[in-house]
């Protein structure tokens, strides 16, 4: 009211009204305020532009960036570099293109009201599909709401060619990158369907595959919740040897915030227990965070224990042909008496490398690698926390699953190796010109640039396999 009040009065410094309107002495101040505001508001759109980034990555609808998770308390809270610099470019960019506030609150008005109609367009989709309401309750809502966005962005269509083309334009740029990656993503996938091996063909391996099997686990990853990939058959054939612990790993991302740990690991068994193959489904919500390699390997191993302790009652209890493979998935919770019992040791050593013989090593018995290892932290010195696994002194188990249960703990001993797929996605000869330019160009380019899954999953480059594989889709 008050710039209003000023205006009526000052119609010649229209464009100049605010600051015009401050008295003198407050000038300064009024000044720094309104530039510290203007930096709260920005900090707010750069935070959701994190959030939102993480989860479209989550759910395979944007390529994998660098996330950073600035809190040890706070989850969501993260920081994305790659993206905090092209925020940056394109600030500079359109300041230094227009120069002019008004041209820049053009493309910010267009901005805004085109978001707003898009939220009122999907609320009206949540209130009919998810909180399943009457159809008329949704539509009156959406044409309430939206007529009046429609109003407004009438108004801002007629100012496109004075600066609303710029966030049209940067829309259409990220539609066509969330697009391609999806896409490409989707044949991949499709591929790797296609072209699975069959278990008649695994089976007739017979235990040992073929290969010699050596001490050691092999977590093999695949997209394929079912069935078994490509990757591991062009694996075998052209290495003599295979891990005698091998492990079909999935990584999940389910449209869900968040994914209770209890909840997390799904387990099976491909083929007969000789075989001593498995498969693990890891289920994440695109709100959690993954799993470091060495705490995923210690749940891995706490929750195969328990897959091994379950199906051996539940097979008991039932006339369940061993030779039933991969059609049996169960949810893994860890329980008050685990099959496998966790130690972990944390010994202390001095900054300059040198183990301390005077320090201190306590082992401490738990059922979750998520309680922790960090109960100790000594002054002036690095903890290494090494965990080992051991069978409870006085379980009363079968003598077959103590067995399978002490292979497993070898093989963790023993080492971890991940096999990965190296992929190289290409258009086959056949397709259409504008799916070569999307797969071959398009989607390869966002592949060569984003960070690969190696270091998405936080697997160790010296433990990792990678296997050269050639998609034509």
């Amino acid at each position: 009211m008050g710039q209003a009040a000023f205006l009526t009065q000052n119609k010649h410094v229209i464009e100049w009204h605010f600051y015009k309107s401050i008295p003198r002495p407050v000038f300064w101040p009024v000044f720094v305020a309104a530039t510290l505001a203007a930096m709260v508001g920005s900090q707010a759109i750069i935070s959701a532009t994190f959030s939102i980034v993480k989860q479209c990555s989550s759910l395979g609808c944007f390529p994998h960036v660098k996330i950073i998770h600035t809190s040890r308390n706070i989850i969501g809270q993260i920081y994305v570099p790659e993206m905090n610099w092209i925020l940056m470019i394109l600030c500079l960019s359109v300041t230094i293109g227009f120069r002019s506030t008004t041209l820049i609150g053009h493309a910010y008005g267009l901005a805004v009201i085109t978001v707003m109609f898009v939220t009122t367009c999907l609320m009206t989709l949540v209130i009919i599909v998810v909180w399943r309401k009457n159809l008329l309750l949704g539509l009156l809502f959406f044409f309430f709401f939206g007529s009046i966005e429609i109003v407004y962005a009438s108004s801002c269509l007629v100012k496109v060619h004075e600066g609303g083309w710029v966030p049209l334009v940067l829309a259409l740029i990220f539609m066509l990158i969330m697009y391609i990656w999806n896409y490409g993503i989707r044949k991949k996938y499709e591929f790797d369907i296609q072209n699975q091996v069959s278990m008649k063909w695994l089976l007739t391996l017979g235990p040992s595959l073929g290969v010699v099997r050596v001490r050691g686990m092999g977590l093999i990853y695949t997209e394929l919740v079912s069935g078994v990939p490509s990757v591991f058959s062009h694996f075998v054939t052209n290495l003599p040897a295979f891990h005698q612990i091998v492990v079909f790993v999935s990584i999940r991302s389910i449209p869900v915030p968040h994914v209770q740990p209890t909840e997390r690991f799904l387990l099976g068994r491909i083929g007969p227990k000789e075989y001593r193959i498995y498969r693990c489904v890891v289920r994440y919500g695109y709100k959690d965070v993954h799993e470091t390699d060495v705490n995923f390997e210690d749940q891995l191993v706490l929750n195969m224990g328990e897959f091994i302790k379950n199906e051996a009652k539940s097979s008991a209890s039932s006339a369940a042909s061993e030779d039933s493979a991969d059609d049996r998935m169960m949810v893994v919770r860890t329980s008050s008496h685990p099959a496998v019992k966790m130690v972990a040791m944390v010994s202390e050593i001095h900054q300059d490398g040198d183990r301390n013989h005077s320090g201190f090593q306590k082992n401490i018995e738990t059922q979750n690698s998520g309680s922790c290892l960090n109960q100790f932290q000594p002054q002036r010195s690095v903890r290494r926390k090494q965990v080992r696994f051991e069978l409870p002194e006085s379980s009363q188990m079968d003598l077959s699953v103590k067995e399978e249960l002490r292979e497993l703990i070898q093989a963790k001993d023993a080492g971890v190796a991940y096999i990965m797929g190296h992929s190289y996605i290409k258009a086959s000869g056949s397709s259409s010109l504008v799916k070569k330019l999307a797969i071959n160009i398009g989607f390869n380019f966002l592949r060569r640039n984003c960070r690969g899954p190696a270091v998405a999953l936080s697997i160790p480059h010296t433990s990792l396999i990678e296997v050269g594989m050639v998609y034509y889709v």
